[in-house]
């Protein structure tokens, strides 16, 4: 099973991610653009006060209201760059890569009347020139002011708008339950303005393979390719997601979609409204695995339900609001966690340095916990690498690891050791180190600083983590 990765392209591509996938018959499309892993959900809300239709004349109800309302917030995108591209054939015969027009097309919608606009960064990602058309053909050229690749959410701002726009409110209240009706408002392969209805299928959708620190809408309404960026709005004409990929075999859509939830699109809208060019994520420092059904039983659960503490960050966020290795989170702001991207989502949600409270179930008993989340420690900066000059590492660019750091490059922000980054000729590549490596130990003993592989005798023995695994060698 492939997924797709964005890339740091000054160091590396990316760290490896920490945890592991089963591949399945599927693909997943971002924009239908991506591709997918299995995917688990946190149990979901079933409704009490809903009501369905009673009689034909209940059921000959329209969304045309609703659609009214939303429908001129919803743009279409048409965004053209430039990219190298290397044609395989061309380069047996030392040919180098051309530069070629590539294109996007997508969704977005008005957030703020002054033509603040809310698109996926898959929509505009490489592009230079992005031109958007309003619903009533009105077209505007715009400008990317933040782009967040993790949450796959870009904030646009539109050029010379003398008016005020029409928009969406953003509902981040997250009072959606399973089985609610919902409207998805997009631009499907490039046709035009289209409304499909469905209802939401699953709340809280993690391990989807579309991001680590996700947490999605999944909802039956019709998304193909062209809709990602566009309009997911509730029967309030509300936006409470943007639609960002699909479940398919065909690459349209098999009634199996995900959309970003609105407390992290209007996280994102927000940093950029306040002048940030990117969005600082806070953490917990604190690391665990979802409880399942054996653990659920040693611990005298009902069900399977939480996530086990398996380390804390020391002096952090957790750590100083008292939680401990052992302790099974269950919920934080009152919203259920059942996994790592669960609680990831739910911290990342906040602005560094505001509360978060936890339910923590410890020896039998629910407690309460105040924790202040804060930005992860450390310097997620690319230019202090330095490349090893000397000893069985020579040629390898090196740099030690630190949450930021590796959590900026989309690994365990808990990682130790010293990252690989581009190699130049030496004996690191013809060991075989590779871009990415992270050096474990060298003879036995745990690597904590790039002044350890400085001068690596040949014939010692090293671990590394790649992809996930665990090696261990001896370097010539």
């Amino acid at each position: 099973m492939a997924r797709t990765y964005g890339g740091v392209n000054t160091l590396l591509d990316r760290i490896p991610m920490k945890t592991s996938s089963i591949a399945i018959a599927v693909a997943l499309t971002l924009a239908a653009c991506g591709q997918p892993n299995n995917s688990k959900a946190q149990d979901g809300v079933f409704a009490d006060n809903r009501v369905v239709p009673g009689d034909a004349n209940a059921m000959k109800a329209s969304f045309a209201p609703v659609v009214r309302a939303a429908a001129p917030a919803v743009v279409n995108i048409a965004a053209r760059g430039v990219q190298q591209v290397q044609d395989p054939f061309w380069s047996m015969f030392g040919q180098g890569p051309r530069r070629q027009q590539v294109g996007s097309v997508g969704s977005g919608v008005i957030v703020r009347s002054d033509g603040v606009v809310v698109t996926n960064f898959h929509v505009i990602q490489g592009m230079q020139e992005i031109k958007v058309v309003l619903n009533d053909r009105r077209e505007y050229d715009a400008r990317v002011v933040l782009a967040d690749e993790r949450s796959d959410i870009a904030v646009l701002q539109l050029e010379g708008v003398t008016e005020r726009l029409p928009t969406l409110d953003i509902d981040d209240r997250e009072e959606q339950q399973v089985g609610d009706l919902v409207l998805a408002i997009g631009n499907p392969f490039g046709v035009g303005q289209t409304v499909t209805n469905g209802i939401i299928s699953a709340l809280n959708r993690t391990e989807t393979g579309i991001s680590d620190s996700g947490s999605f809408i999944q909802t039956d309404a019709a998304i193909n390719p062209g809709n990602s960026g566009g309009a997911l709005v509730d029967m309030d004409g509300d936006l409470i997601g943007i639609n960002t990929a699909i479940f398919s075999r065909s690459g349209s859509s098999s009634g199996v979609g995900f959309a970003v939830p609105a407390a992290m699109v209007k996280r994102v809208v927000d940093s950029a409204v306040g002048g940030a060019t990117a969005v600082v994520r806070p953490w917990l420092g604190v690391k665990g695995e979802p409880v399942n059904a054996e653990i659920a039983r040693s611990l005298g659960l009902e069900r399977p339900q939480g996530l086990i503490v398996t380390q804390v960050w020391p002096n952090g966020p957790g750590a100083r609001a008292g939680v401990r290795e052992g302790d099974v989170i269950t919920a934080v702001d009152g919203a259920e966690i059942n996994d790592q991207a669960g609680l990831n989502f739910r911290v990342g949600t906040h602005e560094p340095n505001e509360a978060v409270q936890l339910t923590v179930l410890r020896d039998g008993r629910n407690q309460t916990l105040d924790a202040r989340v804060q930005p992860l420690p450390g310097d997620a900066a690319l230019d202090n690498a330095s490349v090893v000059r000397a000893g069985a590492l020579s040629g390898a660019q090196v740099l030690t690891l630190n949450p930021a750091l590796a959590d900026s490059l989309g690994g365990d922000p808990f990682a130790r050791g010293v990252i690989l980054g581009r190699m130049q000729r030496g004996y690191a590549s013809a060991n075989g180190f590779r871009p990415g490596d992270i050096i474990v130990a060298v003879n036995g003993r745990p690597v904590t600083s790039v002044g350890q592989v400085d001068d690596v005798p040949r014939g010692s023995e090293v671990t590394i983590n790649r992809g996930g695994r665990t090696m261990t060698g001896r370097v010539r």
